[in-house]
């Protein structure tokens, strides 16, 4: 029987690191909200913002939490351009032909991090990232927290923009009913370049809050994004708070698994979670039924 100290510190950690993985799942759920299709270059951007957190830090001696503030806007210009002018024109307007053009992206990044890093796993060293924080028995580690409590404040940002700014408005109008938003004098194609760079920027914030503690290479944004899936289909398709919540509920139960079955069989729960939801609920919990 495993002490009551124990269960609540993975209970922790599993909290903290869902956080991450919402941050993660949100770009990916906002893009399926406006589009209506999978982003499947979303795993390959995140380790791009991973490498560029790692160059930032070894090459400009800039350390993860600062970097977020260059980093976040860059990425977010990178993603308004890579769909303004690669997507959007490759597509003709088809969703097949979109996704065909971000799994082609995917492919082509993946391979160009290969080509620059090769196949090494990195990682970068700050002074904080093995400090913890004693509440009572439970010892919580500092970068995770940090990450915890940002990933909650971008999640609130996101919302307030949708919610209260013109933008935000347009892109929820676009999100419905793309004709009738063009009509009304909305420029469709802006919005889906625009929700294009908020998914980049999520991203961007998710590689600086993950890489004090994380190790990278060229691929360890398939792993992610596998992850941010199941929350996405846990959530709901298209639903910001789906994927908040979802990406809690997906870090205790990888957390709870690790703790009773083994770090090898740590996801077994994540992907049973991802059957179940399929058989029972497939609009997920906070989903629109068609």
């Amino acid at each position: 029987m495993l002490k009551l100290d124990i269960f609540l510190s993975a209970l922790a950690n599993g909290l903290m690191t869902g956080a991450v993985y919402a941050l993660i799942s949100l770009g990916l759920t906002l893009v399926y909200g406006v589009l209506h299709i999978i982003n499947f270059a979303h795993g390959a951007t995140l380790t791009a913002a991973m490498f560029a957190v790692l160059i930032a830090h070894t090459v400009f001696g800039l350390d993860p939490y600062i970097a977020v503030f260059i980093l976040t806007p860059l990425f977010f210009a990178l993603g308004y351009g890579v769909q303004r002018l690669v997507i959007n024109p490759a597509s003709h307007g088809n969703d097949s032909n979109i996704l065909l053009v971000t799994l082609g992206l995917s492919i082509i990044i993946e391979n160009a991090l290969l080509a620059g890093f090769r196949s090494d796993t990195r990682s970068i060293d700050v002074p904080y990232g093995f400090s913890v924080i004693e509440i009572g028995n439970l010892f919580l580690s500092v970068p995770k927290l940090v990450a915890f409590v940002a990933s909650f404040v971008v999640a609130l940002l996101l919302w307030l923009l949708l919610a209260r700014t013109d933008t935000g408005k347009a892109i929820r109008a676009v999100s419905k009913e793309k004709t009738g938003a063009a009509l009304s004098g909305i420029n469709v194609d802006h919005i889906y370049a625009v929700t294009f760079g908020l998914g980049a920027a999520c991203l961007a914030i998710a590689a600086c809050l993950l890489m004090p503690t994380f190790l990278v290479n060229p691929r360890v944004g398939n792993a992610f994004v596998l992850v941010a899936f199941t929350i996405v289909v846990l959530g709901g398709m298209g639903s910001i708070a789906g994927a908040l919540i979802g990406g809690l509920i997906i870090g205790v139960v990888e957390s709870l698994s690790g703790l009773y079955f083994g770090e090898s069989l740590g996801q077994i729960g994540i992907f049973l979670i991802f059957i179940l939801v399929l058989l029972f609920r497939p609009t997920g919990l906070f989903g629109a039924r068609a």
